[in-house]
């Protein structure tokens, strides 16, 4: 697949998670087999007024390539303003955020609030295409409640308006994360456009990628929340539709990649806010073993790495006692 003139690689991509998928996730999730990541969701508002943190979010490495940086506003001028700015840091392409469903962001007209007006979306995608000269996405949802699931509608705006390729959540802005992705809006999607429709939704493994790819006809696949944890998940979805034999990582090759990860997370963030924000992670790279809920409440005392590599010796000598 294509987005603009970037070949893309493999078969999914790690989906934007703000809170979760920073730096060090992303490099980890691209060297497990990622074909591309996408940033955390940044202000356009933020960008444009030089705030640093703002920057910060933007801000890629060569071992998180290919990369979008993502960004979310209601303001055309704004979000062509803060594109250029973002183009100058020179990620691979612009993701433009009109789904992200949280009232910090919906509630102020911009993620997903934007499913009600997409005259106004459309006038934001133009904006960005003009202003940078790399290629251009949308992050959607099918629509804003089940009453009005406009994605298809909005996916050909943004196709006349030049944007490159286009990912659709499943699910609506009310049904925020719970029930089941909506297979059928998804297609509709696809058959209304010619650029590239990336899926998203409850893809955890190869069978959940390889059926949303047979039923949507999607040309690739967002993985979010399946990747928390587990950013195996790309060598097994990769493996399985290259019809290769799916790849078992052992629980001490799961446990060494926790390692690598928040020892990234030091390295980019400092001890203090690494070791609070790896609590969570580490809850969920333990997830399903023997004895996960003891080492849970391990997890939320973490302070130190020492701390990690007590939770990675328990679990490792409960392993050895089965």
């Amino acid at each position: 697949m294509k987005i603009g003139n970037i070949e893309i690689k493999n078969h999914t991509c790690l989906a934007p998670m703000a809170g979760v998928a920073d730096r060090a996730m992303r490099e980890i999730c691209i060297k497990y087999g990622a074909g591309y990541c996408v940033g955390e969701l940044t202000s356009a508002k933020g960008v444009s007024r030089g705030d640093k943190k703002s920057q910060q979010l933007l801000f890629c490495s060569d071992k998180e390539r290919p990369f979008a940086s993502q960004l979310f506003g209601n303001d055309p001028v704004s979000m062509g303003e803060a594109a250029k700015r973002a183009a100058e840091l020179c990620p691979d392409f612009i993701d433009i955020n009109m789904g992200c469903p949280a009232p910090k962001v919906a509630g102020h007209g911009g993620g997903s609030a934007l499913m009600k007006d997409i005259c106004l979306a459309g006038k934001i995608i133009e904006a960005v295409v003009k202003s940078v000269d790399i290629p251009v996405t949308v992050k959607m949802r099918t629509g804003w409640d089940k009453e009005n699931l406009n994605a298809p509608d909005l996916a050909k705006i943004a196709e006349e308006c030049g944007a490159a390729a286009v990912t659709v959540h499943g699910r609506t802005r009310q049904q925020m994360y719970a029930p089941p992705v909506d297979i059928k809006t998804i297609k509709a999607v696809k058959e209304a456009v010619k650029i590239p429709v990336i899926a998203n939704g409850d893809i955890t493994d190869f069978a959940s990628a390889k059926r949303m790819k047979e039923e949507t006809g999607c040309d690739y696949l967002a993985v979010g929340r399946g990747a928390m944890g587990n950013p195996f998940v790309f060598a097994e979805i990769n493996a399985g539709f290259e019809n290769k034999e799916i790849p078992v990582f052992t629980l001490e090759q799961r446990l060494n990649a926790l390692r690598e990860q928040v020892k990234l997370m030091v390295l980019y963030k400092g001890e203090h806010t690494a070791m609070l924000e790896s609590r969570k992670h580490t809850s969920w790279y333990i997830k399903g073993i023997r004895g996960a809920a003891a080492m849970r409440r391990m997890c939320g005392e973490i302070s130190s790495m020492s701390d990690i590599e007590r939770i990675i010796e328990k679990a490792l000598e409960t392993e050895r006692a089965l």
